[in-house]
């Protein structure tokens, strides 16, 4: 009963915050001691002569209250938006003694911030891990499903009978044409569903799996076996279904289950809305005959991927390979064979991909749900880990399993997939390519890892790249965020109109603590403080976009499971853990739901977040608003990955 007065104390706030004069934007979970802390003052007045205070409140009374930290409010950052012209900065990053804070402002416009922690990385950042495993969790797919918050049920156990199709055609994302059977049946069964829909890629999954296995190898107290949120069996679970993706036998690659939008004789994933269980119903509306329009609701088709004249797409190649020799890092003591099979795998599929003349990269069918166009980043991160995989495993007695009959040439086959990563390191540097670490791009993720094999590295090793060359590469990427964050009312490093705003965010403090690790510095630690705080609220919506962090978040999912089977006003159960996209250029350009939905808006049609919305940056919290609030695998994962560097104190 308090949660649910509080959540909807929250919403209400949230509905009134466009009528006040000035409003303060703050991480809403609270700052670490050692962490830059920056909160956002926006004010429809010039504040000129305010000040601020963070005070600590003995009590409800304000005659209780300690000032801990006070300073002069300075110049502008800059407008927000017409009804917000004025944003002013609020560090008070030398305040480290831990307590329960609240912000003043003492000025033209007065304000005050929602009161806030000032504590430790394990404090903060623990339950959000735990609500991360438990999104994971519900994503499942198969049989083996905890109920979870949302009650879940098995789901699509006809995929462990699938039948593969023909490469489908598509007219936009609408499937054109009929669908042929070519083989079967495969068991596909298991994997995670992709977003808020019930689709299952190969492209996401091996990104999502291969981040969750480097969290905990590297991070075992915080997501290891008997860690703070354990997600061992999370990841072995991905890499249970990316094995049943590839038939090592004949080097055949399924890469997605399911098809999304049908067509006026086909109806597909997205065309109507329901719980995953009632693809499952044998009554005759589900389980309908071949060539229904609902056939394919419940036998979901399969498809492999195209291959470019005989070698399999180099970006997927490359991840698969990096999350199947990450599994063999982690899982090598625990389950030595099957571990061997991982890297057996890994070495296969990295050893087929095509790496000349590569024009169109294969993803997902259609092509455009996931458009990719690099690809030697995803094999520079699976060479760097088959490196890892076999320095790691140069003494195992399973060592004869993966092909390699004797110590010296298993070293040299861990020196020749280093030699590759350079390589591979070096073509990706010739692109010049500047994104941030996300989906499409993991060259971040990759460097690091490539450099800390370096400096393992016997001495006079010969590589196409040096490390110092690759941190050159990270630091200028960081460069211009950090140029651009510099410019922005709000610290983003990303640009609104970008896509995928939220997790370009979150791989920039990533990024950023790579940068800072490999070098020994805190060049970047502030900048990736202030990139987690807009992820967590301090932003001009004053919303964290992740579902459960913080008292103000999204309710309203584009999500087929949280719209069914949850709430809509803030009240359990929700869908905690989910990491939305955040703020697009414009709405989504459908607004109505699929049959089946739950229309879901805030009370009496009012959008808080209306006020706060400006040309190229717009969020609204409507589940028909899927551009916005639809939560995704590879939106949660760097997550994951990011709280636990802040707990272990590894990152900034």
């Amino acid at each position: 009963m308090v949660r649910r007065l509080t959540l909807l104390l929250c919403a209400a706030y949230s509905l009134h915050a466009a009528d006040a004069a000035a409003l303060v934007r703050i991480s809403q979970v609270g700052y670490t001691p050692q962490s830059g802390k920056h909160a956002r003052l926006m004010s429809k007045v010039a504040e000129s002569g305010a000040t601020f205070r963070v005070v600590s409140s003995g009590g409800a009374a304000r005659s209780n209250e300690t000032a801990v930290f006070s300073a002069a409010i300075g110049k502008p950052l800059g407008g927000w938006n017409a009804a917000w012209p004025f944003v002013y900065d609020l560090d008070f990053s030398s305040l480290r003694t831990p307590g329960e804070y609240t912000i003043r402002i003492e000025g033209p416009a007065p304000a005050e911030s929602p009161a806030f922690p000032l504590t430790s990385g394990a404090d903060i950042y623990t339950p959000l891990l735990r609500n991360s495993l438990g999104f994971f969790q519900t994503q499942r797919d198969g049989p083996d499903v905890p109920p979870g918050p949302l009650h879940r049920k098995p789901a699509h156990l006809a995929d462990k009978e699938a039948f593969v199709y023909r490469t489908p055609s598509f007219h936009g994302n609408a499937l054109a044409g009929e669908l042929q059977r070519v083989g079967g049946p495969v068991d596909v069964s298991g994997g995670w569903s992709d977003a808020g829909d019930y689709l299952k890629f190969v492209q996401t999954t091996s990104y999502v799996t291969a981040m969750m296995l480097q969290g905990i190898r590297d991070y075992p107290a915080q997501l290891g076996r008997g860690g703070l949120a354990d997600f061992t069996s999370e990841a072995r679970f991905g890499l249970d279904w990316l094995l049943k993706m590839w038939n090592a036998d004949s080097a055949t690659l399924y890469l997605q289950v399911g098809i999304g939008e049908g067509n006026a004789r086909l109806i597909g994933d997205h065309d109507i809305w329901r719980l995953p269980e009632a693809d499952d119903h044998s009554d005759a509306s589900v389980d309908a005959p071949a060539g229904s329009p609902r056939f394919f609701i419940r036998h979901r088709p399969v498809f492999a991927a195209e291959s470019i004249r005989g070698k399999i797409s180099p970006n997927l190649a490359g991840r698969l390979a990096a999350s199947f020799a990450l599994g063999y890092q982690v899982f090598r003591d625990e389950d030595p064979a099957w571990a061997a099979r991982l890297l057996a795998a890994a070495r296969q599929i990295f050893d087929l991909a095509a790496t000349a003349n590569v024009t169109r990269l294969t993803t997902t069918y259609p092509h455009s749900f996931y458009p990719e166009e690099q690809w030697r980043d995803d094999l520079e991160w699976g060479a760097v880990e088959l490196h890892l995989a076999l320095a790691a495993g140069a003494h195992d007695t399973g060592v004869h399993d993966v092909g390699v009959h004797d110590a010296g040439a298993h070293d040299a086959d861990a020196a020749r997939y280093l030699r590759l990563a350079a390589h591979w390191a070096r073509e990706y540097a010739a692109s010049r390519n500047q994104d941030s670490l996300n989906l499409y791009d993991v060259s971040g993720i990759a460097h690091f890892e490539l450099c800390r094999a370096m400096e393992r590295a016997p001495s006079g090793t010969a590589l196409e790249i040096s490390r110092d060359a690759l941190i050159a590469q990270l630091k200028a990427r960081l460069d211009i965020a950090a140029a651009r964050s510099r410019k922005d009312p709000f610290a983003l490093g990303f640009p609104y109109n970008g896509g995928d705003l939220t997790p370009h965010a979150i791989g920039l403090a990533l990024e950023a603590g790579f940068y800072d690790q490999l070098t020994g510095t805190a060049t970047f630690a502030d900048f990736s403080s202030q990139q987690t705080a807009f992820v967590l609220g301090a932003n001009a919506w004053g919303t964290s976009f992740i579902v459960g962090a913080g008292a103000v978040f999204p309710l309203h999912l584009h999500h087929q499971l949280a719209n069914l089977s949850g709430q809509l006003d803030g009240t359990a159960p929700l869908l905690p853990g989910a990491v939305v996209d955040g703020p697009a250029a414009n709405r989504a350009p459908v607004d109505e739901l699929p049959d089946g939905a739950h229309q879901s808006r805030w009370p009496g049609g009012l959008d808080p977040f209306a006020a706060f919305n400006r040309p190229g940056a717009y969020y609204a919290d409507e589940s028909g608003n899927w551009a916005s609030v639809e939560p995704a695998l590879d939106y949660t994962i760097p997550s994951v990955l990011l709280f636990a560097r802040r707990i272990a104190a590894a990152g900034p």
